[in-house]
């Protein structure tokens, strides 16, 4: 998986391309403990996110809740396999999809 980072003041995108899995997840994990001090908007990128397992979605729930106290968080370019894995696990409920 390839993580790209583009931080401008307070707002960081990531965007994600290959697989989010039980492999990657940890990486990610450790990406966001350091990137996330001071921003107020987090904005993912799936555009080219072929697949999430649920280390994949444990990693999205801690970065919600990080958010849900700094400022919010925003998911865009979901694929339609994902967007299913979201609806089935109820995240769809608890993540901000665009």
């Amino acid at each position: 998986m390839t993580i790209n980072k583009t931080r401008n003041g307070n707002e960081l995108k990531i965007a994600l391309e290959g697989r989010l899995d039980t492999t990657t997840a940890p990486t990610l994990d450790d990406e966001l403990k350091t990137a996330l001090e001071g921003i107020e908007k987090l904005e993912f990128d799936f555009g080219k996110l072929e697949y999430i397992s649920s280390a994949g979605l444990r990693v999205l729930l801690s970065a919600q809740k990080v958010m849900n106290k700094q400022g919010s968080m925003v998911i865009r370019e979901v694929s339609e396999e994902i967007q299913e894995i979201f609806e089935v696990t109820g995240f769809v409920d608890i993540l901000t999809i665009e």
